[in-house]
């Protein structure tokens, strides 16, 4: 058991003893790496979060243009009942073509709606990480500079 005991204190103590001269190998070039990584970092942020902005706009216009063609879907259907009613064939066709491209445009709207809001998850994923790489950068600075 002194044994046992004896040889843990004195792993411990050289583990102490040893830990400021480990700390002491901070090289001047690790600091300016540091600073290099957070200012790459800031212009990452940046460009995430212009491209958050993008994809928000994208989204909106998107979502416009599918309230549009819903409304052009709307008002096909009421004149293909109006074309119905007074026994036009011949307009029933043309309003079952305008219905069928409508509802492609529509389709292709919310198609495109999905992907604008998945590259926006995307983008908001990689400003999350950005951030912690930041943080992340910053500690290493200051650990740096304290061992200095």
């Amino acid at each position: 058991m002194k044994l046992t005991m004896a040889i843990a204190m004195t792993g411990m103590a050289a583990a102490l003893l040893t830990a400021p001269a480990l700390a002491q190998d901070v090289r001047p070039n690790d600091v300016k790496q540091d600073r290099k990584d957070i200012r790459q970092d800031r212009r990452d942020l940046g460009g995430d979060r212009r491209d958050i902005r993008q994809d928000r706009r994208d989204i909106q216009q998107d979502t416009k243009d599918i309230r549009g063609d819903r409304r052009d879907l709307s008002a096909d259907r009421r004149e293909l009942a109006a074309d119905r009613k007074a026994g036009d064939k011949d307009a029933v066709k043309g309003d079952l073509k305008d219905i069928r491209a409508d509802r492609k445009d529509l389709n292709a709207d919310v198609k495109d709606r999905r992907a604008d809001a998945k590259d926006l998850r995307k983008d908001r994923r990689d400003r999350r990480q950005d951030r912690r790489d930041l943080r992340q950068d910053r500690r290493d600075l200051k650990a740096d500079q304290a061992a200095k």
